[in-house]
């Protein structure tokens, strides 16, 4: 038997800084602000792309409870700097009429050169994701469990969309932030390796050639940290509530140990065609919750209810273990409420109906994502 994985975990969001007044996206806020987030935040929060955004990253952490407390910890930083600036963070994926040509990019070396290589898709980047790290030190297990993984991230991605307005317009998407990721080289879903050293191989001749720096490059929806011994999954949009982080964060720590597990009793989740992988990954992008999903098994279509039950039953052994069953058992809630971009179309919705201009209409969205963003800090 292998050595168990640590299974840490640790928690990457992006927000919007939205300006008081006028809700819209403040595009060049006083380097002050991000200054005093970072003091205040012990190290843990910083710039982003571009200058109306910020990251904040949890501490490695042995539980999802603490690695939600320590999210909790960095919310309320930013939140309570924001307002001294007369600003507030919006955890969500995309502004609901922001434009991106209004937008100031960071002042950083990294940041300066993805602009210059990536060109007009680089200026459509105004979209913010969640990343969760598990620890697995192992780079065969690592490579293995990613190859595993990749078949779950559309039901990650459906549970966690956010992002359904673009530039003032409902695209009809309720995770459009993940077209814009799409434009990306090396992106999407993984390829598969038999081995860490296969994986290397490819990853070195991309070094070698100097089409990459290294493999902060690699936007794949999950991947091999460049940093950490960890795998990190970059499929999700970010989520306003944080008990729905919460249990995005529960159900990739669990899913990975689930496939550990079976790893361990010489079992594989088995392997699909990229080609239907896709589908269901374009299916959560367009539809989130509210249509089925492929069940690849079956070969049919499956209402996301059902495939959301047999999803937490699967994990349900491996929650208990690591102490986030009542965190995974939250994705109830979510299909039962509507995941944020549902919540912001009726919100929307609801406001045309009763009168309200178009922007008038996006600004009740931004309230609403605004205070949801503050709440249970």
């Amino acid at each position: 038997m292998s050595e168990v994985p640590a299974f840490t975990i640790g928690i990457e969001e992006e927000y919007l800084l939205v300006d008081a007044g006028t809700r819209d996206l403040d595009a060049d806020p006083s380097p002050a602000f991000v200054t005093e987030c970072h003091a205040r935040g012990g190290g843990q929060i910083g710039h982003e792309f571009l200058r109306s955004q910020i990251e904040v990253g949890t501490r490695v952490c042995a539980s999802v409870g603490e690695a939600i407390d320590d999210l909790r910890r960095l919310r309320r930083t930013v939140a309570e700097v924001a307002g001294l600036h007369g600003l507030a963070p919006v955890a969500a994926s995309t502004h609901p009429f922001a434009h991106v040509r209004r937008q100031k990019r960071t002042d950083k070396e990294r940041y300066v050169a993805l602009a210059e290589e990536m060109q007009a898709t680089a200026r459509r980047m105004l979209i913010c994701g969640m990343h969760v790290h598990v620890g697995i030190a192992d780079n065969d297990t690592r490579v293995d469990l990613m190859n595993q993984m990749s078949y779950f991230l559309p039901h990650l991605l459906a549970l966690s969309t956010s992002s359904p307005f673009w530039e003032g317009e409902p695209t009809g998407f309720r995770s459009f932030r993940t077209t814009i990721l799409s434009a990306l080289p090396r992106s999407g879903l993984p390829d598969r390796y038999s081995s860490w050293g296969e994986y290397q191989r490819h990853i070195d001749t991309l070094i070698r050639t100097g089409l990459i720096a290294d493999t902060s490059k690699i936007w794949w929806d999950i991947r091999p940290s460049w940093r950490y011994p960890t795998l990190e999954v970059r499929i999700m949009d970010c989520c306003p509530r944080l008990a729905d982080s919460a249990c995005l964060a529960a159900l990739v720590q669990s899913l990975l140990r689930c496939l550990w597990r079976l790893r361990e009793r010489n079992q594989q989740w088995r392997h699909y065609a990229d080609l239907l992988v896709n589908e269901n990954r374009w299916r959560a992008m367009r539809y989130g919750v509210e249509e089925g999903l492929l069940d690849l098994a079956r070969g049919e279509l499956v209402p996301f209810a059902t495939l959301l039950e047999e999803l937490i039953e699967l994990v349900r052994e491996d929650a208990k273990v690591l102490g986030c069953l009542a965190e995974v058992e939250q994705a109830r809630s979510i299909l039962a409420r509507g995941t944020s971009a549902r919540r912001q179309l009726s919100t929307y919705e609801l406001a045309r109906a009763g009168g309200a201009d178009e922007h008038a209409a996006l600004v009740e969205v931004v309230d609403r994502l605004v205070a949801e963003t503050a709440a249970d800090l």
